[in-house]
């Protein structure tokens, strides 16, 4: 049985990408049924029975193996092969790539997926693309997916809002105080205040406006609009370049 490793800043994240991931590999490969996906790989965090690991607790993390299964930890320079400095993220990720090089000689991890808002700091995509590059000829071999929201999550969401009736009065007035459409173009959405005047500009708030906070309703956004929306919008949103990151470096593992 194959694990991914997903780290994620948050619960909803990682149900985000690993929803999103499943639909690209059921697209792709014509005889992968739902439920056949449980028997060939999990979802699994750094910890063995977790779903995901949050970015926030990867040093906690890092120090509980040292103390519960004898990892030992190289020591870290902090920069890039080439003497380059890391970027914003790039050293984190190599500390949890050296973990999991360690946790391989017990559990089958194939790969590991990096999800990460960029929140305004493209830095971020750029230590997390040092850190693949890093170790990318590693062994034994994992395949490292990125997955960076610009600028966060509610973004891909908003790119697959698709509205009934009763939500279009709300989208229409969304997109006169705006000026463009939130969902077409939510990479413009940049604010992260909850007060006016620039409270309009945060997808946080335009995704509650548009679902009225359920859950649910905010699922259908990944879950049920066509992956060929997705890709179309998500070109500026970092959503599609995921897709592809999918396409790429997972569906080589499932069909190995």
């Amino acid at each position: 049985m194959f694990e991914f490793i997903v780290i994620v800043e948050s619960g909803a994240d990682s149900r985000t990408a690993t929803k999103l991931a499943e639909r690209v590999l059921k697209e792709q490969i014509d005889w992968l049924e739902p439920d056949l996906i449980k028997h060939i790989f999990h979802w699994r965090g750094l910890e063995e029975g977790t779903e995901y690991s949050c970015w926030s607790d990867v040093d906690k993390i890092i120090d509980d193996a040292k103390e519960k299964i004898r990892y030992k930890s190289s020591r870290f320079l902090g920069h890039h092969n080439k003497g380059v400095p890391f970027k914003a993220d790039g050293a984190i990720s190599i500390k949890v790539l050296k973990l999991v090089d360690f946790l391989q000689k017990t559990r089958q991890i194939k790969a590991v997926l990096f999800i990460r808002d960029l929140d305004n700091q493209p830095e971020r995509r750029e230590g997390l693309e040092q850190a693949r590059s890093e170790h990318i000829n590693r062994q034994p071999q994992l395949k490292i997916v990125i997955g960076t929201a610009n600028p966060k999550r509610e973004s891909w969401v908003l790119n697959g809002f698709i509205p009934s009736n009763q939500e279009e009065q709300i989208l229409e007035g969304i997109k006169t105080r705006l000026n463009f459409d939130p969902c077409i173009d939510s990479h413009r959405l940049r604010s992260t205040s909850q007060k006016e005047p620039d409270r309009i500009r945060n997808p946080k708030v335009i995704v509650e406006q548009l679902t009225g906070k359920d859950m649910k309703r905010e699922q259908q956004c990944w879950e049920d609009t066509s992956l060929k929306i997705l890709r179309e919008r998500g070109v500026h949103t970092g959503l599609t370049a995921y897709i592809q990151e999918i396409e790429q470096h997972l569906i080589p593992i499932i069909l190995s």
